[in-house]
């Protein structure tokens, strides 16, 4: 019996493959760039089909291999890996393009601005010496009134010695601040010192101290301490002493020089003497000639102070140069006088006018402190005739001379013509006689005590003061009075031997008058607890 063919691989075998060829053309999201894998060997084609009719391979041929899927498929990804790759590349290149065709146009250029012109500053100002000592100096300045748009980079400080101009910065950069130590120079040199402002501009002018400058030590700056007394005129008579001491402070000691209105003093009027502390001004006694202006300078070095004192000595003043009666009406008289030659070295503060009737040539004040150089003088009695004088007055009193009218003032009665009766004049001539008496008096020691009387008589009696029989005479323990006719005696702070009897005499042509009184002078009464 013939034996069975072997069985034939059908092509739906490979479905399988064909369902996986089918997926493959699916979107993948791009990946990354990975490596491709190694490619597999291509698989050995598939053996023809044996035709119909042939007889199939027997069983123990192996039969021809079938198409492998997997290879298929890996070179298939490898495939859409390339073509998505180079279609990235082309998108990419065609935005590029477009993003600048888009983009804009770059602007032109503008021209430059041409900058402002460069100019230096003005000098800088105020230049002085602050302090110094025995290595360095301190300077201090003010910016240049002018800086200009260039503005103001800094300050260069240049020195030199006095007698040269070899002129040394002594700051490497530019010194911003307005004060500066000149440091690392020696003592005793002396130093010409400048400041320059510096700008894009260039250098300023300079500003120079207007004198070169010690270097060395001052310890002290001098000072005048000058009393408040002596800060406004001082004021003294003829005659006084004057001796003024001023105190100063300074190290080391300062040198001390006096003037008197720019010029030195007077050695034989005025003298000096100076210590370490103050300096006296001494004269023994003043006359008109040493007032002025008085200019006392402390001195350490290059540093000065300065202080004045007005000096005035002053007199009493003379009189008026004259005086004189302008008019005479009713009861009135009106004066005139012109003003003193000698003021006293003052100012003159006013005028005293007296008046004194012809009869009893007493002198009363009618006008005080008056300051003009005519008055009216009313209220004077009909039919007396006046004279008239005029004091001047300055601070330090009234004139002891007086100016006198040379001619008199007599007050008429105007409107009536009178015609005295003739008539035998009544002779009033009469001894002195007292209209009252002086009465006992009681006192105690060191208590002035006054006696008094009136007395009248015709001429004017002369009248005398006698203690216990004993004419008093000018003794300065007692004061004499009598005015009008109403006497006293003062016995100024009376002791134990001043009691007694007192008399008081009154005498003239036509004869005398005496009267008399006890004065009593009592011990002080001590109280019990004084006496304890």
């Amino acid at each position: 019996m013939p034996s069975k063919p072997a069985p034939i691989k059908k092509a739906a075998k490979k479905e399988p493959a064909k369902k996986e060829e089918a997926k493959a053309p699916e979107p993948v999201p791009e990946p990354a760039p990975v490596e491709a894998p190694p490619a597999e060997p291509a698989p050995a084609e598939a053996a023809p089909a044996p035709a119909e009719g042939e007889a199939p391979a027997a069983e123990g041929e192996a039969a021809p291999p079938a198409d492998n899927p997997k290879s298929h498929t890996g070179l298939y990804l490898m495939l859409s890996l390339c073509s998505l790759y180079a279609a990235n590349n082309n998108t990419n290149a065609c935005l590029t393009s477009a993003e600048a065709a888009e983009a804009p146009a770059p602007e032109e250029p503008k021209p430059p601005t041409p900058p402002p012109p460069k100019e230096p500053t003005s000098a800088p100002v105020d230049l002085f010496v602050e302090d110094k000592n025995d290595t360095s100096v301190t300077i201090i300045w003010s910016q240049p009134e002018n800086i200009g748009p260039s503005g103001l980079d800094g300050y260069t400080i240049e020195v030199c010695k006095d007698g040269t101009e070899d002129w040394k910065a002594v700051n490497e950069e530019l010194q911003k601040s307005s004060r500066f130590v000149i440091k690392n120079q020696t003592t005793g040199d002396r130093l010409k010192i400048r400041v320059v402002a510096v700008n894009e501009g260039g250098r300023s002018p300079p500003v120079s101290l207007p004198e070169p400058v010690l270097v060395k030590e001052v310890a002290d700056r001098p000072k005048v301490r000058l009393p408040r007394f002596l800060r406004q005129r001082y004021v003294a008579n003829v005659g006084d002493k004057i001796n003024l001491t001023i105190p100063f402070t300074g190290k080391p000691k300062p040198v001390v020089t006096w003037t008197k209105s720019g010029q030195p003093l007077d050695t034989k009027r005025v003298n000096i003497r100076s210590t370490e502390r103050d300096s006296i001004l001494f004269i023994r006694a003043a006359e008109r000639e040493d007032s002025g202006v008085y200019e006392m300078c402390v001195k350490v070095d290059d540093f000065e102070d300065k202080s004045q004192i007005t000096l005035q000595i002053v007199e009493l003043p003379g009189p008026p140069a004259s005086v004189k009666i302008v008019d005479t009406w009713g009861f009135n008289v009106a004066l005139e006088w012109t003003a003193p030659k000698d003021n006293g070295n003052t100012e003159i503060t006013g005028y005293t006018v007296q008046k004194a009737d012809k009869k009893t040539g007493d002198w009363f004040t009618v006008l005080e402190h008056y300051h003009r150089l005519n008055a009216t003088i009313s209220d004077l009695i009909m039919g007396n005739t006046y004279k008239f004088r005029v004091f001047a007055e300055n601070k330090c009193g009234m004139s002891e001379s007086v100016a006198v009218t040379k001619e008199e003032a007599k007050i008429l009665k105007t409107g009536i013509d009178y015609k005295p009766p003739d008539y035998k004049e009544h002779d009033f001539s009469e001894a002195p006689k007292f209209t009252t008496s002086l009465a006992d008096r009681a006192t105690t020691v060191g208590y002035s005590t006054k006696l008094l009387c009136s007395v009248r008589g015709s001429p004017k009696p002369k009248i005398e003061w006698m203690k216990n029989q004993m004419i008093i005479g000018d003794d300065p323990k007692f004061r004499q009075i009598c005015v009008q006719g109403i006497c006293s005696l003062e016995i100024r702070k009376p002791g134990n031997f001043d009691g007694g009897v007192y008399s008081c005499r009154a005498k003239n042509d036509h004869g005398e008058a005496t009267v008399s009184c006890k004065l009593e002078v009592k011990q002080p009464v001590i109280a019990d607890a004084d006496k304890k």
